[in-house]
């Protein structure tokens, strides 16, 4: 096994190790650290995702984004060409949960009008690990790259991560991996140059 599925594999348990509880406050301490970082203020159309898999939960900002007047976009894995496409849903939508179980385990809005990334002021993504330059390492699918390589518009790319997901060492970079602006823990948030 290499070191980036032995590192994969270390975080998926330490995230699922984390309680109900324990996952409800660190949900609570981002969404604090999430009102105050700028590109969140000025947004008004923002992707996110629905947690399915320990990372942190999105139910507190989705809603928060719906009630305010911020657009809500999740995204979907377009199957013919592995990238995500973003479908705009409305709060009674996500109060409901109107999703289709897709077959990696995660749920997806219902198939609708679904939109480029290039539309989004903010796309808020979950990760395995992020390092201290914005290099973000995913569930491995590649999914989030090749949405974001192929946008004309590039929206700001803020990651959620628990405090143990961002590493002190440098993760190694691919020509194809798209990098982090910023990024937001419980403990704190972080701007990277580009």
């Amino acid at each position: 096994m290499d070191q980036n599925s032995q590192l994969r594999r270390s975080l998926r348990q330490q995230r699922q190790k984390l309680t109900r509880n324990q996952q409800m406050v660190i949900e609570l301490q981002c969404f604090k650290q999430m009102l105050r970082h700028r590109h969140f203020f000025n947004a008004q159309k923002i992707g996110l995702y629905l947690d399915a898999f320990g990372e942190i939960q999105t139910k507190l900002l989705i809603e928060y984004c719906c009630a305010i007047g911020k657009t809500v976009y999740l995204p979907m894995i377009c199957n013919m060409n592995k990238k995500l496409v973003w479908v705009k849903i409305s709060n009674r939508q996500f109060r409901n949960r109107r999703f289709s179980l897709h077959r990696l385990g995660m749920l997806e809005p219902m198939a609708s009008r679904a939109k480029h990334i290039s539309i989004l002021d903010l796309v808020i993504m979950p990760l395995l690990a992020c390092d201290l330059k914005g290099s973000r390492m995913g569930m491995g699918g590649g999914f989030y790259d090749r949405t974001l390589a192929s946008a004309t518009h590039r929206p700001h790319r803020l990651g959620l991560a628990h405090d143990f997901q961002l590493l002190t060492h440098e993760l190694k970079r691919n020509p194809w991996d798209q990098p982090l602006d910023s990024l937001i823990t419980p403990a704190k948030t972080y701007y990277f140059r580009r």
